[in-house]
């Protein structure tokens, strides 16, 4: 089994693949209550958690990971941001290796992208096309809309890590791991 996670402080998406590459599970686990999850210690525990019983239930073998560095374009965020991100990064990859045994492999979100087939043309943004390519290509890919008829935010952490486990799935079927 595989998974691909699309690693935020905000909203973690996780997919989980099969060994002839079908769709086992995807889903995204929710870090944003600031109730709940005081600091990156709390978001942590929980995504450890999940992680323990996506193991469990699935005994994954391979685990692919999109790179924090790759995640954000200068300019856009802050340098607070993009640290805050890379430590949960860390934190998230170190939790895959103690939960799992496993030491995941990086793909960053562009050659994810290439290695599935799918072109982002100029002035279009890469999380609309990727989620339109998914739609029009995975049928047990699904979207869930608000009430203005925009995907909900968690479906484009979803779509990301679909795309990582895909690539990752490649990568392996390349290397005739399985």
């Amino acid at each position: 089994m595989i998974l691909g996670l699309d690693i935020s402080t905000s909203i973690t998406g996780f997919s989980v693949l099969d060994e002839k590459g079908g769709i086992v599970e995807i889903g995204h686990w929710d870090t944003r209550n600031k109730n709940k999850f005081t600091d990156l210690f709390a978001k942590s525990a929980f995504v450890k958690k999940n992680i323990s019983d996506l193991h469990t239930r699935y005994r994954l073998k391979s685990i692919f990971i999109e790179p924090a560095l790759n995640m954000f374009m200068m300019g856009r965020s802050s340098s607070h941001t993009i640290s805050t991100l890379t430590k949960f990064n860390g934190i998230v990859s170190w939790l895959c290796y103690d939960c799992c045994g496993i030491v995941p492999e990086y793909i960053p979100a562009v050659s994810a992208r290439k290695k599935c087939g799918i072109k982002i043309p100029k002035g279009k943004k890469a999380k609309d096309v990727v989620m339109e390519f998914l739609l029009d290509n995975e049928s047990n890919f699904h979207v869930e809309y608000t009430r203005n008829g925009n995907p909900k935010p968690y479906c484009y952490d979803e779509a990301d890590s679909l795309i990582i486990a895909r690539a990752g799935f490649r990568c392996l079927t390349e290397r005739s791991r399985f």
